[in-house]
């Protein structure tokens, strides 16, 4: 009798016990993307506690025991914290999102190592725009967004045409790599600065700048540095946004995406349809349509399959530039009709993820490319003239470039017990055949009126050739904590590019080299290291070397008269960070000093044409800060900004005039398209009052630089201002709703995005006059 009234006892406690106890479960998901969060951390918000109780896992779910809990945190790095009072929960599901946080002190990155990790843990100047912000801009152009960034001016050349600098003057070379999911999206040896047109905008959730070479990691190209675009994944649940805008000069764009998880499987769908016609500039309507897939597959916790696909399709006018009399007289007026640029870009990939075990993982990567960009160029429009400057004829050309790419990435990343370190290995492959071609035009002029009337396609060639381009490459990454705040990071990669060209011209008809193969073998070493002082301060260094082989465009044109070298840059640089005021001030610094050698540089020649040519060494030295001030929390100012010196160590061109040839040194001068400060300035304010509602200010300073290598001829910059107002609404009937008000250029100022100086004058890329946008939404979510 006695045995069972103890366990009648004990029976009855256990049932109290199990009965009493509060078990919450739930799911944590971006508020902007709706991705599952992994990683996130829920805590005791206790005062004295603080106390971590579980993170979540793939699926960002979670399950606790609350009891004695009076408050919950939910908390991610990068993302704004949240408290949740626990009394007030109704049922014991919880859906919780967390709100990418725009004054992140050290947000996670993935390109740094293509893994992920926290920025202090990487010894380069990396920054990221994350979906808060590329939410709130509302950007119809990517350099709405990128400019942001310290130290990075993306030019504006107009229907989302563009071109970069960042660590180096304005230039059109390949001194960059654009990557959408960390894949080039484009081989090497077919870069086009232009090349940014082939992103899906609407399909982006985070943008990530690695600020000088990475070519140790990512290979060639990634010289000034490399952005990559992270693109949208499957929501959890389901998720879905629609939006229509359009402006006084009648741009007019819809977007719209969606998609959902459903137990093992994941689907994303998202893209955009622009449309412009009779806008501010003569001659400059175009289309483009854009869309992105990605589906999701996890067979297992470890083991995921990824599959994305990419199109993007833009055919626009090109009106060309200005003239000093039209420009400063806001003529904006085309001197031809007949200028155009179509574009095709199709991109796949497949991904296997697999975690082997605490310590191991490993993912594959299959892709494929097919593109083709046809165009007839406006700035190959060019006069020839005799010895006296007297006008004899115009030409021009039509061209097609098209190439398809079968590629593998592979890498494994292995963490090691001594001194808790880290190997990364992987390998790269990219074969991309292409084809170009390009046909001499004869173009008629009417001289009085300086406007170019039509054109005649001589049938005749150009250029007409075939590349057999290969690209195989190995790299190595190692990382080694010797002391707990010290990381010591190296690597290693080596490249082979090799190029195969045939022309297709028959040798009776061309004096050009009928067939050629050129291989470079390239080693690009990196050391750095970054010390966490603590109390959110630290430094990092590193020396790296970045490359670049001669373009395919740049060897095989027929127009290219000077044998090109590959051009490698040696970068140095130091930084750092700290937080000030509880967090409230943010300030990160970056110098560095990078020498090039035998880079290669644009060369104007009398036509107005250009041609490339290896300076024989170059130095780009500067200094990158950006400081974040949140005072309270509906306020935040940024600024931005970088001061740079841009200089020709050795460089001389060769200048004939009636059969003299005369050599022009141009050592020590600064290097054209240089401005000396670029700076970018944001303030923000969210009231708490009025959840939802924004409004921004932000000022655009480029600053003086010198237009030739001689430094006789300048252009003076600019200072513009741009306003954003915006209110999604977050309850009642029509919660999910949105809309939003721009004005850029708000003082409507007159100013070029880039000037380009020659012989017989400057000439202008004329940037919009002030600009109205208005635009509506609609969100709905699981979740």
């Amino acid at each position: 009798m006695k045995k069972y009234l103890i366990l009648s006892i004990l029976f009855i406690t256990l049932f109290t016990r199990s009965f009493g106890q509060i078990t919450l479960q739930g799911t944590i998901t971006d508020a902007n993307t709706h991705e599952a969060l992994v990683g996130a951390s829920i805590c005791k918000a206790d005062a004295a506690t603080g106390v971590k109780l579980a993170t979540t896992n793939a699926r960002g779910h979670f399950s606790i025991n609350a009891e004695g809990i009076t408050k919950l945190k939910f908390a991610m790095v990068g993302y704004n914290a949240r408290v949740v009072d626990v009394a007030t929960l109704k049922g014991h599901d919880l859906d919780i999102t967390l709100e990418p946080s725009t004054v992140d002190l050290q947000p996670v990155v993935v390109t740094a190592s293509r893994e992920g990790q926290a920025r202090q843990d990487a010894p380069i100047a990396i920054s990221k725009i994350n979906s808060t912000q590329i939410k709130d801009t509302k950007a119809t152009a990517l350099y709405q967004l990128l400019n942001k960034v310290a130290g990075v001016y993306m030019v504006n050349l107009g229907n989302e045409q563009h071109t970069m600098a960042i660590r180096q003057p304005i230039t059109y070379n390949a001194l960059y790599l654009y990557m959408e999911d960390g894949l080039p999206i484009r081989p090497t040896g077919i870069f086009n600065h232009n090349s940014l047109y082939e992103i899906n905008m609407s399909g982006v959730k985070d943008i990530e700048v690695i600020k000088g070479p990475a070519s140790s990691l990512y290979g060639s190209n990634s010289i000034g540095g490399a952005v990559n675009f992270i693109t949208q994944g499957p929501p959890t649940g389901y998720a879905g946004n629609v939006s229509v805008q359009g402006d006084n000069y009648h741009y007019r764009r819809v977007d719209a995406d969606g998609g959902f998880s459903q137990g093992k499987f994941g689907l994303y769908v998202g893209g955009y349809v622009a449309h412009q016609k009779d806008s501010w500039q003569d001659y400059s309507d175009f289309d483009k349509y854009s869309v992105n897939f990605k589906t999701t597959y996890d067979f297992n916790a470890t083991t995921r399959l990824t599959t994305a696909a990419a199109y993007n399709y833009l055919d626009t006018q090109t009106p060309g530039s200005l003239d000093s009399v039209h420009f400063y007289c806001r003529s904006y007026g085309a001197n031809q009709r007949f200028t155009y640029r179509r574009v095709k870009a199709f991109r796949a990939s497949t991904r296997l993820d697999h975690q082997w075990d605490d310590k191991n993982s490993t993912f594959v990567t299959l892709f494929f490319r097919d593109n083709s960009t046809a165009q007839l160029p406006s700035y190959y429009i060019s006069d020839v003239r005799d010895n006296t400057g007297k006008y004899v004829s115009s030409n021009g050309q039509v061209n097609d470039q098209k190439f398809q790419s079968y590629g593998l990435l592979a890498q494994h990343r292995v963490d090691i017990d001594f001194l808790h370190s880290r190997l990364i290995g992987g390998v790269y492959m990219d074969d991309s055949p292409s084809s170009y071609y390009a046909q001499y035009l004869n173009i008629d002029k009417d001289v009085q009126n300086n406007y170019y009337t039509s054109f005649t396609n001589t049938g005749r060639y150009i250029d007409n050739y075939n590349i057999k381009l290969f690209n195989t490459a190995a790299y190595l990454q190692y990382e080694i904590k010797p002391v707990e705040a010290l990381r010591i990071v190296g690597g290693l990669r080596y490249d082979r590019v090799h190029y195969d060209f045939t022309n297709s011209i028959p040798a009776g008809q061309t004096k050009y080299k009928q067939q050629e193969t050129n291989n470079f073998n390239i080693l690009a070493p990196k050391l750095g290291l970054t010390y966490d002082l603590g109390h959110n301060k630290g430094f990092y260094a590193n020396y790296s070397v970045g490359f670049q082989p001669p373009e395919t465009g740049d060897l095989y044109s027929s127009r290219q008269l000077t044998p090109l070298k590959q051009a490698t840059f040696d970068n140095y640089e130091v930084g750092g960070w700290f937080s000030a005021f509880n967090k409230k001030l943010y300030f990160e610094l970056s110098l560095f000093d990078m020498e090039g050698h035998n880079e290669i540089i644009s060369q104007l020649l009398p036509d107005n044409t250009t041609q490339n040519q290896n300076a024989g060494a170059t130095r780009h030295r500067g200094v990158e800060y950006s400081v974040t001030v949140a005072p309270v929390k509906e306020l935040t100012f940024r600024f931005s900004g970088t001061n740079a010196r841009h200089t020709y160590v050795e460089y001389s061109e060769v200048r004939t005039s009636n059969g003299t040839s005369t050599v022009i040194s141009y050592n020590g001068n600064r290097m054209t398209n240089a401005p000396a400060w670029i700076a970018n300035s944001e303030l923000t304010y969210k009231p708490q009052y009025l959840p939802g509602f924004r409004i921004a200010t932000e000022w655009q300073h480029i600053n003086q630089y010198y237009t030739n290598p001689a430094n006789t001829k300048t252009y003076s910059g600019y200072d513009i201002y741009n306003l954003r107002l915006g209110y999604d609404i977050k309850s009642s009937v029509i919660k999910g709703a949105g809309i939003w008000f721009n004005v850029l250029n708000l003082t409507n100022k007159l100013y070029a995005t880039t000037v380009t100086s020659n012989q017989y004058g400057d000439t202008y890329n004329a940037a919009p006059p002030r600009t109205y946008t208005l635009g509506i939404s609609y969100s709905f979510s699981k979740y």
